[in-house]
């Protein structure tokens, strides 16, 4: 299409999220892992039972879920976890045996009120290690190096502590600092909760197929949404996906029949349900 004369070409950019995901696959395969993805409507056994999180499991109150109307147990994933499952079943049923080394970055939901800090759409990056000898240790030496290659320039700190999540044991809450001069201001010296990992549970492992008598792993999920708001200063996790839903809502408004709207034909499909009940 030609330009009219006079007027400058607007240059497009990445999305931030779009740009985190290259660095940090970038980072990782440098490290040996490789990339997996996954389906965004999962079943239940994928996005809860295979995660050791059986149907009265009360870790399942954590999550508000958006259950698929017309499909029995099916639902929009909550975490990007389910891909551990996958990944390694796959592998065992191809004859490939440990060791692993896996991440996946993708869309995640959750029925949750949006707020300067929580959305219903996110991001997360998931990640996997599995072999004979895989231990905290080195899931700490992981994150090290991906923070200190993320914020290049920056002295960067990383700390464990303890926590409980089904698909792990023992469990871990993975805070992250920068310190030093030039370190920006507003997160200079603070410690800042990133994310939740561990070392995969036995019961995991099992419904993957991998003996969890001869290996073991560690796995870990964070947010990227709150990655991006660190790395470039934003401060509201709706800026990410403003346009978007700006776009889904003109889509709506402007569709003179609800079967003519996409975004209306997929909400007639969800229907969000509180687990505590």
């Amino acid at each position: 299409m030609q330009q009219p004369q006079g007027k400058m070409a607007q240059k497009g950019h990445l999305h931030p999220i779009s740009s985190l995901i290259r660095e940090a696959n970038r980072i990782f395969f440098d490290m040996g892992f490789t990339f997996a993805s996954g389906p965004l409507v999962e079943s239940e056994w994928y996005n809860f039972d295979a995660l050791n999180v059986p149907k009265d499991h009360p870790a399942r109150d954590m999550q508000d879920t958006f259950f698929m109307r017309g499909e029995k147990e099916m639902v929009l994933r909550t975490h990007t976890s389910p891909v551990q499952i996958r990944y390694m079943e796959m592998q065992m049923q191809t004859g490939v045996l440990p060791p692993y080394r896996m991440i996946n970055p993708g869309r995640a939901f959750r029925n949750e009120a949006t707020d300067m800090t929580h959305e219903a759409e996110f991001f997360q990056l998931e990640g996997l290690a599995v072999g004979k000898d895989v231990s905290l240790a080195n899931l700490k030496g992981t994150l090290d190096q991906f923070f200190k290659q993320l914020f290049k320039g920056v002295q960067v700190e990383t700390r464990f502590r303890p926590s409980f999540f089904p698909f792990v044991e023992p469990g871990v809450e993975v805070d992250m600092r920068l310190i030093g001069e030039k370190a920006p201001e507003k997160l200079r010296d603070r410690w800042i909760e990133m994310m939740g990992a561990g070392m995969v549970h036995p019961n995991v492992l099992k419904n993957s197929g991998v003996d969890p008598k001869k290996y073991r792993g560690f796995a870990f999920g964070m947010g990227l949404d709150r990655l991006a708001l660190l790395r470039w200063g934003i401060d509201d996790i709706r800026l990410m996906h403003y346009e978007r839903r700006s776009k889904r809502c003109r889509l709506h408004r402007w569709s003179k029949s609800p079967q003519r709207s996409p975004i209306a034909g997929m909400a007639a499909r969800l229907r969000p349900i509180s687990r505590v009940a």
